[in-house]
Formats: C-alpha cells, structure tokens, sequence
C-alpha cells in the first residue's frame, strides 16, 4: 500500500503529471471558493449581528481571520516544500514554492493591516509591540528574504536550497505566533475558534467565519496550482509532452 501511495506521488510530483492531475482541479477550486468567501463575507458584514462588546468593529474578522490563518499555512507548506525539495530533488515542491510565496506574503500583510484597523477601536492604537503582532510582522520578513533568496542566483538549484533552507528554519516562529496569546501577556485576545474543543463565538458569527475561511483556502489552492503550473509550463516548454498539453487544452 506504501509502495502503492509512493509511485502515485511520484507521478503527480513529476512535472507532466502535476500539470495534468493537478491543473484541471483550478476553474473547481477557484469557483467553489469565490462562493464560500462570497456568501459568508455577505453574511458576516450585513446579516451577522453586532459583537456586544466590540459592536461593528468585528466583522473584520471575516478577512482578518482566513489571512492570518493563511499566511501562516502558506509558510509551513513552504517549510514542507522545502523538506521535498532538497531531499528528493522534486523540481515541481520548488516551483510550487515560488508560486505559494508571494501568495502567503499577501495573506501576510493583508493580516497585519487588517488587524492594525481592528486595533484603532479596540485598543486606540493602530499598532502596539504586541507578541502576536510582532511575531506575525516577523512572518512578514521571513516571505520577503524567502522571496529574494528565490531570485537571488542565476541557478535554479542554488536558490531553491537557499529558500528552502530559510523557510524551514523560519518554522520556529509559527508556533510563536499561535500559541503567543497564551504564552505572554498580549492585548491580542485568544482564539475565538478550537478544532479539539467548542468554539467561544455565537454560531451566527461562527458559520459565515468558517465560511470565509474555507472559501480563501480553496482560492488559494487554486491561485497556488494555477501559478506553478504556468511556471513548469514555462520551465518545460520545450518538452513534448507541453505542445501536447497545450494543444489538448485548445481543444477543450
């Protein structure tokens, strides 16, 4: 059954079969989540009721929430790339690499501006040395050297070590971001959602959350796939197997 597993991840990972396997799931994912983030955001802003401490402030939850949650996946897929790519030399982990980074630096900032707004009213100031926020601005920096370090050698092997190697290292600061609030004395108040336990906020607020959340993961698998596909198209053009590929999609 290993073995089993092991020959279809093989023939996935290969650039043709990544291309061809995973190519044809983009229009599913990226329409499946355009109307996940649509109707829980609708329903989040307009539906959803006010927060009885934090009034209408908090429907920026229903952006700041799936980008925080994303721009922390998104490095760890890095750091998981990363493992692939220099252990098994798998060219696809590091163009799929190159296509999630500069995705999950968006999440990023998106994360901190977004939280900067929440912070005005809540606690009257758009920025505080908090840990939560200091450690997600930290985040912020690892994308960007990950993202020079990408297109800092003229050799495609030499920058994906180096890449690869900084995202893995940079996974000591993702549990420093999750379990902060927990750890330190922050303003930044606790997770509002649990997988092990139950949740602390109101089903009214919790299932267009959740929504959102799935919905900005699927557009982000998407986004992912359709970005590192057109790069080991480009990679690979001229290999056969591409002018077939091309001219089957032309077809359909």
């Amino acid at each position: 059954m290993i073995k089993r597993w092991w020959r279809i991840f093989l023939t996935t990972a290969a650039p043709e079969g990544f291309v061809r396997v995973y190519g044809a799931w983009v229009s599913y994912l990226a329409v499946t989540g355009a109307l996940l983030f649509g109707l829980g955001a609708l329903y989040g802003l307009f539906v959803a009721p006010a927060d009885y401490l934090q009034g209408e402030s908090y429907r920026i939850i229903y952006l700041h929430v799936p980008a925080a949650s994303l721009a922390l996946s998104c490095y760890l897929l890095l750091a998981v790339l990363g493992v692939i790519f220099l252990v098994w030399k798998i060219g696809a982990a590091y163009e799929l690499a190159r296509a999630v980074a500069p995705i999950g630096l968006v999440w990023a900032v998106i994360s901190l501006v977004t939280g900067a707004i929440w912070g005005k009213p809540t606690w009257g100031a758009y920025w505080v040395w908090d840990a939560r926020l200091t450690s997600m601005l930290i985040l912020g920096f690892l994308y960007v050297g990950v993202l020079l370090l990408q297109g800092a050698f003229e050799d495609s092997g030499s920058r994906g070590k180096a890449a690869a190697i900084l995202a893995i290292v940079g996974t000591i600061n993702l549990p420093i971001i999750k379990y902060s609030v927990d750890w330190f004395n922050t303003l930044h108040q606790g997770s509002s959602l649990s997988v092990t336990g139950s949740s602390s906020i109101d089903s009214s607020m919790l299932w267009p959350l959740l929504s959102c959340i799935a919905g900005a993961y699927l557009l982000t698998m998407a986004l992912g796939i359709y970005r590192a596909c057109t790069f080991l198209l480009e990679r690979h053009q001229n290999k056969r197997w591409v002018g077939r590929y091309l001219n089957q999609s032309e077809e359909v």
